[in-house]
């Protein structure tokens, strides 16, 4: 009996989306990533008539860019799909971007463009690569801009393209996003918390300055004051957005003698599964001693001991819609700029 999808993805520790994605040639994996699953999927025997075929479509109406700007890259990975062992687990660290790129590549053939993927550093020649894309004819631009501040806009608001910003939003910017409704979700985990453990939680904030982080804060400070307690009484620790730099962080305020809430909300599922290890390192028990809610909802939630409670994220449909709303741009002769944000909801696990 050959060996299956989900099988392959076990075997490998990656997500059943990444090994979707390689096997369909699809964007969304590393080309390093591409060759590790059709070389273990053909050594096992794998059905590849099991494959959709391809189908024919329309003529293709040109070329869409997505563009993933990478800044600080504490957020932004090098490659959409990044795989490492932790204690024997596999941990998958951003299966945001290649779940995202999943929908946007799914949107793309819905409305007949090609899809290029690029990375772009903020050193980077931006208005040259621009004029290039533009020479060749390129339709419009998916601008992934979860590590961009504001002034980073500026190339892209001035090529005259048509644009899409996803994951980060500016109120002065005249320009469609496409963003995750951060405060509601960060609001709802937050109410869990004190519903569940009837005490003020406590924030696992982000130490980088990112958007959708500032956004959470906002959702967490508006459930503590709607539940009649004080700002100023919350206890905040604030760690870097990574499993080992959480990790790290948290052991270090636990060896200081920090004081610690009896129930925390996290900026994303990374610093919750750090903060996870130290505390449970140090001889604290979760949910029993301390209850952990994180945001995201990423595959390695699951792998956790406890599982891990989350806020989660309709990432690829957020993708499919990004595409469906440039199209709309790109067929429209004038076109007011647009705000959409995607609701969120509690995923209820054993970690609070």
């Amino acid at each position: 009996m050959s060996i299956t999808a989900k099988e392959l993805a076990k075997q490998l520790n990656l997500s059943e989306a990444a090994i979707s994605m390689a096997l369909n040639n699809k964007p969304g994996v590393s080309t390093r990533t591409r060759k590790r699953v059709i070389a273990a999927a053909t050594a096992a025997g794998y059905d590849f008539s099991r494959l959709s075929p391809v189908e024919e479509t329309a003529v293709p109406n040109g070329t869409i860019y997505f563009v993933v700007y990478r800044k600080h890259g504490a957020v932004v990975p090098d490659s959409p799909v990044y795989v490492h062992k932790e204690h024997g687990v596999a941990v998958q660290d951003m299966p945001f971007f290649s779940q995202l790129s999943e929908g946007i590549d799914l949107g793309c053939r819905h409305c007949h463009y090609y899809l290029n993927v690029s990375y772009i550093y903020e050193d980077d020649d931006i208005d040259g690569l621009l004029t290039e894309w533009t020479r060749l004819g390129a339709k419009g631009i998916l601008l992934l801009g979860t590590e961009m501040d504001e002034h980073d806009l500026k190339p892209f608001m001035k090529c005259g393209l048509p644009v899409v910003l996803i994951d980060n939003y500016f109120e002065t910017a005249n320009i469609d996003c496409v963003i995750i409704n951060n405060v509601q979700g960060a609001f709802l985990a937050t109410e869990y918390l004190i519903r569940k453990k009837h005490s003020q939680p406590g924030y696992l904030h982000s130490s980088y300055m990112i958007t959708g982080f500032e956004e959470r804060s906002d959702g967490f400070y508006k459930a503590i004051r709607r539940n009649g307690m004080s700002t100023s009484l919350s206890i905040v620790h604030r760690l870097s957005p990574t499993v080992e730099g959480a990790y790290s962080d948290m052991k270090t305020l636990i060896e200081n003698g920090d004081q610690l809430a009896r129930c925390y909300f996290a900026d994303n599922d990374l610093i919750a599964a750090g903060a996870m290890r130290a505390l449970t390192e140090a001889g604290y028990h979760i949910p029993q001693d301390i209850s952990v809610i994180g945001f995201d909802d990423m595959p390695m939630c699951t792998y956790i001991n406890p599982p891990l409670s989350t806020v989660h994220v309709p990432k690829q449909y957020m993708g499919e819609l990004a595409v469906k709303r440039l199209a709309e741009i790109i067929n429209s002769n004038s076109s007011d700029p647009v705000k959409i944000e995607i609701n969120t909801e509690i995923i209820k696990r054993k970690s609070c």
